[in-house]
């Protein structure tokens, strides 16, 4: 005979009997009474329906249909637009520009648009969508997931934003585990039963990651990310079933979101020239190709350990180069502050950058600015070589682009030790 559980509403711990506070998540009070399922038989008939498999080759091949998001900058990072019934997740944190991004992308879709407002009235919306020239958009304020998937299902849209996902009524108090879970994995079955293609919103926590469990990254299509960086706004996809990984989307922050189609340029718009400690690295984001500025200080320390700041890089990439510069190349960094910055505000994870990380810091050591019209890219080995990297033609083709005559790569210099004494000798 199955016996009643208590099942906490916040996280979906289950226990026997009641407790006042969760051991998983420490709510109090969260547990409540689940019933007991009757044990069923299993019927023949059951048994006779059950679904068989499909062999492979008797699969019919979908053609993928996307369609334009409106932006190009939105449809780079999702890898040429949005599939009918795809998922996606974007998270940003508070005020970073995410309904925004919702509204321009409902001015420029030619398509039938549900706007779900979990957080904001009518009202509220209406006035950010004439500061943004929206003239029409059907807005739904139910966040009940029942009666919603009903009406979904009535008369469903082509499109549907959900802000957010953490305002659904699902299995538990708007926000917790349990709920954002259900309400999910519901608008999942939802999206692929009826090829609507959806946009959920999902908090960011003070750790960087979409609150809730991890399960729901696992569960959508695509997870993009809307950050800060300095003035612009950059879009970053974290997943992509349909498209590639890590790819960059820049917008810069005015009125609304106005996409940046030269990012180079906009990043190195404020760069100094002929300052030591500065250096043009060509970084690879996906599968974008971007010209950015490496900036390094040097100074005294008056600590017996010195610091090491790094801002926009990998810290253990960096710290790795300071290491060879100082045995390879015997740059003096034991008594020095280093400071490297990624200028812009921009975060990039590429190996790409060690070479002109390590021109920077070696420049503002020794006080002698590098050439203005110089620009370098390759990873930097424990031995003090120059590494070959992904996409070095299409980083060379940017740095062209951007201006630049004069490159260090591993195609001419396959030494750490001969780039510094060409240009800092």
């Amino acid at each position: 005979m199955a016996k009643t559980s208590y099942t906490c509403v916040e996280c979906g711990y289950r226990t026997p009997k009641p407790l006042g506070r969760c051991p998983a998540c420490g709510a109090w009070e969260s547990f409540q009474e689940v019933a007991p399922s009757p044990a069923r038989a299993p019927s023949r008939q059951a048994h006779l329906e059950a679904p068989s498999p499909i062999p492979l080759s008797q699969v019919n091949e979908a053609e993928e249909k996307r369609f334009s998001s409106g932006l190009s900058e939105v449809d780079r990072v999702l890898g040429g637009g949005f599939v009918p019934g795809e998922v996606v997740l974007l998270g940003g944190e508070p005020g970073v520009g995410k309904s925004t991004l919702l509204l321009e992308l409902a001015k420029h879709l030619t398509k039938k648009v549900y706007y779900l407002a979990g957080e904001e009235s009518p009202a509220q919306i209406k006035l950010r969508a004439k500061r943004l020239g929206v003239r029409e958009l059907l807005l739904l304020k139910e966040t009940r997931l029942e009666p919603l998937l009903s009406l979904l299902e009535r008369d469903p849209p082509e499109v549907l934003f959900v802000d957010s996902i953490q305002t659904i009524e699902a299995g538990g108090s708007p926000g917790s585990l349990v709920a954002v879970r259900e309400a999910t994995h519901a608008f999942v079955r939802l999206a692929k039963e009826e090829g609507i293609t959806t946009l959920l919103v999902g908090h960011v926590t003070k750790e960087g990651v979409v609150a809730g469990p991890k399960s729901i990254e696992h569960a959508v299509d695509a997870t993009l990310y809307l950050e800060s960086a300095g003035v612009y706004g950059v879009l970053r996809s974290a997943k992509n079933r349909f498209g590639p990984v890590g790819e960059l989307g820049v917008f810069r922050m005015e009125e609304g979101l106005v996409e940046v189609q030269n990012p180079s340029e906009a990043f190195l718009l404020e760069r100094p020239l002929g300052v030591p400690g500065s250096a043009i690295a060509l970084a690879l984001a996906g599968e974008r190709a971007l010209a950015l500025e490496v900036q390094a200080l040097a100074a005294k320390t008056p600590f017996p350990a010195p610091r090491r700041v790094v801002q926009g890089l990998d810290a253990r990439r960096v710290d790795m180069v300071l290491a060879v510069l100082e045995r390879r190349l015997g740059l003096p960094l034991g008594n020095l502050d280093i400071y490297v910055n990624l200028a812009g505000g921009l975060k990039v994870q590429d190996p790409g950058l060690d070479l002109a990380v390590a021109l920077a810091v070696y420049s503002a050591v020794v006080g002698k600015a590098l050439p203005p019209d110089l620009a370098v890219v390759g990873e930097v080995g424990l031995l003090g070589e120059v590494r070959s990297v992904m996409g070095l033609e299409r980083r060379l083709r940017e740095g062209e682009r951007a201006g630049f005559s004069r490159f260090v790569h591993p195609g001419n210099t396959r030494s750490l030790g001969k780039a510094v004494e060409q240009y800092l000798g």
